[in-house]
């Protein structure tokens, strides 16, 4: 990757940015906003500027950003595999799996204990089947699934095939569990932890998400948003 430069960076040759994404913002809301710095401040009529890999506006970490003919390898820096920080909270459930929306339904959580979800979470780990949220950017009928949930319909969205590498326990006090998930492009933590949830007799909603590393980038690596208006 090409080290970015106040001066001399030629963002229209190609450069690939990892960046820190903050909570609240949509993977599109950050190659809006670059996509804007480099035309006002570098003078760039017109720049392809794309990324690498959604993140959900929730989420937080890393987001791979490509401009100019970097972006011809959106494809293959999306097939990386990536690694994921979730923590969950057992009892409760949320129609969006997340933040967004609020508790819908509450389970029994005291029963779990850490040689339960040891056991459980051997279950996701390989080539497995899950349905991505209803509140999500996939595609159904012409429209995006989030658009239809937030229209109080619901989306019939068809199950895929995932592949997960790992999922290893960081923190368990009851009803908060955090986890590591390594895993391949397509994967839905949140639905994941919806799963796991189900998986001991419980509910289980994602109440954080942070995306710490994908292919060769890590969240160590990569610069915020501040940052990056001030190197461009």
């Amino acid at each position: 990757m090409e080290i970015i430069n106040q001066n001399t960076t030629d963002f229209q040759a190609g450069v690939i940015i990892p960046v820190d994404k903050p909570i609240g913002w949509t993977s599109f809301d950050v190659v809006n906003k670059l996509r804007y710095l480099l035309k006002f401040n570098r003078s760039y009529k017109k720049i392809k500027v794309g990324h690498a890999g959604t993140l959900d506006p929730q989420a937080t970490g890393v987001l791979i950003v490509c401009t100019g003919k970097a972006t011809k390898r959106i494809s293959e820096l999306q097939a990386e595999t990536k690694v994921y920080r979730a923590s969950m909270k057992f009892g409760e459930t949320t129609p969006s799996y997340d933040s967004e929306t609020e508790v819908d339904k509450t389970f029994p959580a005291e029963h779990i204990t850490r040689e339960m979800l040891e056991q459980s979470l051997q279950k996701f780990v390989g080539e497995i089947t899950q349905v991505p949220p209803a509140f999500s950017a996939v595609h159904v009928n012409g429209k995006r699934a989030y658009e239809l949930a937030r229209e109080g319909k619901k989306p019939e969205i068809k199950e895929r095939t995932v592949r997960i590498d790992e999922i290893k326990i960081e923190k368990f006090e009851n009803p908060m569990l955090d986890i590591q998930v390594t895993c391949h492009a397509g994967t839905y933590i949140r639905s994941l932890v919806r799963d796991i949830g189900e998986s001991v007799n419980s509910g289980a909603w994602m109440t954080s998400l942070q995306r710490t590393a994908s292919g060769d980038f890590h969240v160590d690596d990569c610069f915020s948003l501040d940052e990056l208006k001030k190197m461009i």
